[in-house]
């Protein structure tokens, strides 16, 4: 099961920051076999050394990929063995028409295009916002992957999905095989970040959500989080081993 679960890094950020190498050898004495790096270009080369002496790899990383100069992000992905790169964010403002949201889905796949030629795959991940967004009955979510090339994939954040007012067993259905990532955290529905709990502490209904994709990478994630912050990812990592 520990080959099904990651970490992204962002949620142990203040530690990462600050020792690298003690960072990701304490994750991975919690268990963790993977990580998701945030911001693939500015961490790759400190990543490299520190994740191969712990025996942790990176099949995912963050990056923006959108409208932007995708040659230092498709080197760092290599230089680290990231097979997925995927896009943080699309902010809440292109998301208020579908020509936006099909705009950016066209965006998208041309980057996937390039990023194919050299054996990379291209995601999104989403807020809130995508799915508050609704057209005709539809979310914006799934206006957009409705857009999208076939091998580009979505991380369903979970948590924010549910907060978006969105089941995420309807939407790994409707997303018609996208997902391919989860982002777990849990938590009362709360736009307060540091209301986020480890899996199983919330109302997220988290067990249900996995069987329905089963072959997803789960990656712990906590955007903040109140109590130490390796206590909380040791519980998730628990939690989705049983």
């Amino acid at each position: 099961m520990n080959d099904q679960i990651s970490l992204q890094l962002y949620t142990v950020r203040e530690a990462f920051t600050a020792d690298p190498d003690a960072a990701i050898r304490r994750v991975a004495d919690l268990g963790y076999r993977h990580v998701e790096p945030y911001d693939l270009t500015v961490f790759a080369d400190v990543l490299h050394g520190a994740l191969h002496a712990n025996g942790v790899t990176a099949p995912s990383a963050h990056s923006h990929v959108i409208d932007v100069d995708l040659d230092p992000v498709l080197d760092a992905a290599e230089h680290l063995g990231v097979a997925t790169v995927i896009d943080s964010s699309i902010t809440a403002n292109h998301w208020e028409s579908e020509a936006q949201i099909v705009a950016k889905a066209s965006a998208l796949n041309a980057a996937a295009k390039i990023a194919r030629r050299h054996g990379i795959r291209l995601g999104y991940h989403n807020h809130w916002w995508e799915l508050e967004a609704h057209f005709s009955g539809v979310t914006g979510l799934e206006v957009f992957a409705a857009h999208l090339d076939p091998d580009v994939c979505i991380e369903l954040d979970v948590y924010w999905a549910a907060v978006g007012g969105a089941d995420p067993v309807h939407l790994i259905d409707a997303l018609a095989g996208h997902v391919r990532f989860l982002h777990v955290k849990d938590g009362d529905l709360s736009r307060d970040m540091k209301r986020q709990m480890p899996a199983g502490r919330g109302i997220v209904e988290i067990d249900r959500i996995l069987a329905a994709a089963p072959d997803a990478l789960r990656i712990v994630e906590f955007d903040d989080y109140a109590g130490d912050v390796f206590d909380g990812i040791g519980q998730s990592i628990a939690y989705l081993r049983c």
